[in-house]
């Protein structure tokens, strides 16, 4: 606090008088709600006032001034003007001698209106600071920010103040509306172009606060003072008993006349005079804890967990999850081709029960997936792959495998077995029966060289099972760049050209399938894939096939809502874009709403394309890819040579960071220079990356459990990377009507989910279960086996619901 000899004039000779002059200007409707003489007893401030909600607006310039008048005719006009039961009477003045107890008692809010400066006594401040204590409300608005700066606790009240280096003139800016929930925010556009000044934050107050709004630095001249592509600029929280709702915009007398701005406005003001609740805790890193659920194994045992893969939660709460098939890190390992043990490791399915707190070991099958074998010897990817539960399963025990059984190598060849199965599950005992298995789908998988298995599985509600599926290609051979060396071969096997996989209409491999289950163990396939098998006279292309063009899928999800699809994928292996064989290593997200070809090995992110190659030399350089006409000519190739045309993705990012896209040359040709990009997708880089895809959150009120993580969250679609770095750990928000473009908003979520070597630092799979509670899967600090750190977490929610409570909601 601070000590000023100020004189302080009364009331009634000073509030009341600015308050009527302002009615009379602004066609205000009527004097404020009768005052009570004292702070309320039952209640927080403006509960016992008689007749409609009050509004005290203060501001700290004279009526006259453009912006105070456009601000409190705006004010006042939203509260005659509202629906009967949210409307609310206005008193404003600029005298700060309303600030004592019994004055403040009487309003529901008080709102600065870009109130800058030192203009509360210590007596004022510390009645102001008992109002918002006993449950009063605060909305601040622009050079509010500015207020009182000598008091810590109104820094707080804010969130943050503004940067001195903040630009000074007004510009045209994006601002996106990610909060899609909160009345300040429901039902405006999710991407909202304006006019206004705008403020730096120093420090930023993401994380701190619940941002409900932020302003897209790429699209105007923030200054020295940016704060980045998380760039908050209205605000809200709980705050030492009351409510705080803060917007640095309205910093011109003409956002008070914009439609957007005041609906924007007018959302805050419901919350903070307690005439609607909101949730304004969301985003708040505090309010999550993460929890780790498995112990370390054992010495040489998987008592708790395997190599992690995947995750399944099951309608009631019980969480199945599998290991690959790489052991503890000093287990042997056998890589003689003509050795029957060789490749041989442990996919393991266990289950953590919720209500019991406890893992048990639901089955093991030997794979072929303990490293080993092949022309690197030290690695290999394929192994217990993806696991999905029934629809039904809660009846019928079935749960579906995607696997490589170590039984069908052919060791000759260098060839492995790739299989579905359905196989049966004790729901009592958790116990998987191998006797009951039913293989809907396998295929062959050349096994001479690592990678890229791929392995997630989904469904719809229609009952359609998706399977995602790698290139099954070396990530040698090619320099980094496409994966289309024809050259390579063992035993007639091309190893190093995804044109044999991916960009085969006639493989199954760098695929996402859709297929429908039937309950004798076999299968058909839905309409609406991308091929019917009939193309090309017959044998040239697989109907099970619904996207084509992708190189290692480990995890996809689709929305229940929507039956939209969500895939992620790793990219290859180049640090930098080439002008010779085209783009650096782009991973992938992206949302898919029809059958369709994703690209790869062809062209990647916005269909920016690479360069061919042939025999008889495969280091030389051909034509560019046309990404709209493609065929596939190589000499590898078994399907259909017209393709599909490849589409835009909707997230890519290399080591420089998101969403590079470079200037075209007049045949469409991107530069591929470095420094000659713009990134689309400020939010997240690479570096060492593996895309993790995540879900797409949906709150459900009737099953959500105390840790639910909050419907703020629903509708935004997860996306992680396996590293922990620089990379994605991010919720992000989709344009509902144009799903095929980029997001238009992020959010960070490496504090909620935390990283480090002590916390979830390599995130291999993560998916929500039926109470609203997040599990998340690390893999551990080694590759191809388990260590101490491999374990399954929950992250759990723990702000609170939605305020003010639901007896403090004016009018109840």
């Amino acid at each position: 606090m601070r000590h000023r000899g100020r004189k302080v004039r009364g009331w009634a000779g000073g509030a009341i008088a600015t308050g009527l002059v302002m009615s009379l200007i602004f066609g205000g409707g009527g004097p404020a709600a009768a005052r009570t003489d004292a702070p309320p007893a039952d209640g927080p401030p403006g509960s016992n006032i008689a007749g409609k909600t009050a509004v005290l607006v203060f501001h700290g310039k004279d009526a006259a001034d453009p912006v105070t008048a456009a601000g409190v005719k705006a004010i006042t006009e939203l509260g005659q003007q509202a629906p009967a039961e949210q409307q609310f009477d206005v008193t404003a003045t600029k005298d700060p001698a309303v600030f004592n107890d019994a004055d403040l008692a009487s309003y529901n809010a008080v709102v600065f209106l870009s109130s800058g400066g030192d203009l509360l006594s210590d007596a004022q401040e510390a009645s102001f600071t008992k109002y918002v204590q006993s449950g009063g409300g605060f909305l601040g608005i622009h050079e509010a920010a500015k207020s009182e700066p000598a008091s810590e606790w109104f820094t707080k009240l804010i969130g943050t103040r503004p940067a001195a280096t903040s630009p000074a003139d007004p510009q045209t800016a994006t601002v996106e509306a990610g909060d899609r929930q909160h009345p300040s925010t429901k039902g405006l556009p999710v991407e909202w172009a304006r006019k206004d000044t705008w403020f730096n934050w120093a420090p930023n107050p993401s994380g701190s606060v619940h941002t409900v709004a932020r302003v897209r630095e790429r699209s105007y001249a923030p200054g020295e003072g940016a704060n980045g592509w998380d760039h908050p600029i209205s605000w809200c929280r709980d705050y030492d008993g009351g409510r705080s709702f803060y917007t640095g915009m309205g910093g011109t007398a003409s956002s008070f006349t914009e439609n957007n701005f005041r609906k924007h406005l007018f959302g805050g003001l419901l919350w903070t005079t307690r005439l609607s609740r909101a949730d304004c805790k969301a985003t708040i890193d505090a309010n999550y804890k993460a929890e780790r659920l498995t112990k370390p194994n054992q010495p040489e045992r998987q008592d708790q967990i395997g190599e992690p893969h995947g995750i399944a939660v099951a309608d009631d709460g019980r969480v199945f999850y599998i290991g690959r098939g790489g052991r503890w890190p000093s287990a042997p390992v056998v890589t003689d081709w003509n050795n029957p043990e060789m490749g041989k490791g442990p996919g393991t399915i266990h289950v953590w029960d919720p209500k019991t707190k406890q893992v048990t070991q639901v089955g093991s099958l030997d794979v072929f997936g303990n490293k080993g074998g092949g022309d690197e010897l030290v690695k290999v990817e394929e192994g217990m792959l993806g696991i999905a539960l029934d629809p039904d399963f809660l009846t019928n025990g079935y749960v579906y495998l995607h696997y490589t059984p170590h039984s069908g190598l052919d060791r000759a060849k260098h060839l492995a077995e790739r299989r579905v199965s359905r196989f049966t599950v004790d729901l009592t005992t958790n116990k998987l029966d191998p006797a009951s298995e039913k293989t809907l789908l396998k295929w062959p998988v050349q096994a001479h060289s690592c990678c890229h298995a791929g392995g997630g599985m989904a469904w719809d509600s229609k009952g359609n099972l998706y399977i995602a599926t790698g290139d099954n290609n070396s990530s040698r051979f090619s320099d980094g760049y496409s994966g289309n060396n024809p050259e390579p071969n063992f035993q007639g096997v091309s190893f190093a050209d995804a044109r044999r996989t991916a960009g085969n209409t006639n493989n199954l491999n760098g695929k996402i399938l859709r297929i429908h289950p039937e309950p004798d163990g076999t299968y058909t396939t839905p309409a609406g894939n991308l091929f019917t098998g009939e193309e090309g006279g017959g044998g040239k292309a697989r109907k099970e096939i619904y996207v084509m063009g992708v190189r290692n899928p480990a995890r996809i999800w689709v929305d229940p809502k929507t039956d939209y699809l969500y895939a992620g994928w790793v990219g290859p292996d180049a640090g930098e874009p080439s002008a010779t064989w085209g783009p650096a290593k782009y991973d992938t997200f992206a949302v898919i709403t029809s059958a369709g070809n994703q690209g790869w090995p062809y062209c990647m992110g916005n269909r920016q394309p690479y360069r061919d190659r042939n025999l008889p030399d495969p280091t030389q350089p051909l034509g560019w890819y046309d990404c709209q006409h493609l065929e596939n000519n190589s000499p590898n190739n078994d399907g259909l040579t017209d393709l599909p045309p490849a589409r835009n993705n909707t997230i890519w990012y290399s080591p420089q960071g998101g969403g590079p896209d470079y200037p075209r040359d007049a045949n469409g040709i991107p530069s591929y220079k470095l420094g000659d990009e713009k990134f689309l997708l400020p939010w997240l880089k690479g570096g060492g990356q593996a895309t993790m895809n995540g879900p797409v959150y949906r709150y459900d009120a009737e099953k959500a459990g105390a840790g639910a993580w909050p419907a703020y969250w629903s509708g935004k679609w997860f996306v992680g990377d396996f590293y922990d770095q620089d990379q994605p750990r991010h919720a992000v928000l989709m344009d509902p009507g144009n799903m095929g473009g980029t997001p238009v908003h992020a959010e960070s979520l490496a504090k909620m989910i935390p990283k480090g070597n002590d916390g979830i630092k390599n995130l291999m799979d993560w998916k929500f279960g039926p109470d609203g509670t997040l599990y998340v899967l690390d893999y551990g600090r080694g590759f191809f086996n388990y260590d101490d750190k491999s374990a399954l977490w929950q992250v759990t929610y723990t702000g609170g619901g939605p305020t003010p409570s639901a007896e403090q909601v004016v009018g109840k």
